[in-house]
């Protein structure tokens, strides 16, 4: 089957009710791809997966797999080889089958096991932090994927992608690693900083210490993208609203 034909309506199955799983669902199903089912075990996610993906059942991974012509793992870093190799050992996996998944630190090489099952491999890792609710996918608009898949099929991943509002960009299956340090580092800083922050204004008695340090933070982030040639405004906007990448929502 070619890509073109690949690229058409096709029946999506996530598995992962986490903050990333649901959102990227329904930016596939804002675009025309049928949702067949989410798995979900917390209560949390279950509440999740109902509020952003209303009337998509949700269901054991197996019957996912066996409904789905792409699969979506969006599951914690820790968890993708076992859950791959587990399907794998039971036999879960159709041939042609295409199967992405949202994990920074792998490229392909980590669906080896359904691989050999004769799925169609995929990874596209958006480089964005998620609130877990339907404000991501506005936010989604323009977000940088890394993608990584074998060349035959790499304009299916890229497809994908723009389906749900994002710029792909090739990482390859060596630099994962390095791609995921770069990412965890951009996040891990500045989350611990903010933290830092709010908290010495909170230890001086300033209300809502999150008001203060936003308009803050994003026009110093600006200031540093800018000298990367990558800011996202016009500088002279001076740290108006922007596409930074913590939302509002996360700021105490």
């Amino acid at each position: 089957m070619g890509v073109e034909q690949r690229a058409g309506r096709l029946g999506v199955g996530t598995i992962g009710a986490g903050r990333v799983g649901p959102v990227l669902a329904a930016a596939l199903g804002g675009a025309g791809h049928a949702l067949t089912g989410i798995s979900a075990v917390s209560a949390e996610s279950r509440e999740r997966a109902e509020v952003i993906l209303p009337g998509v059942p949700v269901l054991p991974v197996t019957d996912i797999v066996e409904r789905s012509e792409l699969v979506l793992l969006a599951v914690p870093d820790d968890e993708l080889a076992a859950l791959v190799a587990g399907l794998a050992a039971a036999g879960a996996w159709q041939p042609g089958q295409l199967v992405l998944h949202t994990s920074a630190r792998f490229g392909v090489d980590v669906l080896a096991p359904a691989r050999a099952q004769g799925v169609i491999p995929l990874a596209a890792h958006p480089a964005m932090v998620f609130s877990g609710t339907t404000l991501d996918l506005a936010r989604l608009a323009g977000t940088w994927f890394a993608v990584t898949a074998p060349a035959p099929v790499l304009p299916i991943a890229q497809a994908l992608v723009v389906e749900m509002g994002g710029e792909p960009h090739v990482v390859d299956e060596s630099d994962r690693a390095a791609y995921a340090e770069a990412v965890d580092t951009a996040v891990s800083f500045s989350t611990a900083i903010v933290d830092q922050a709010t908290g010495l204004l909170s230890s001086i008695k300033v209300e809502r210490p999150g008001r203060v340090l936003a308009p803050l933070v994003r026009s110093a982030v600006e200031a540093a993208l800018a000298r990367t040639g990558a800011s996202t405004i016009d500088p002279a906007l001076n740290g108006a609203d922007s596409d930074f990448p913590f939302p509002d929502a996360e700021l105490p």
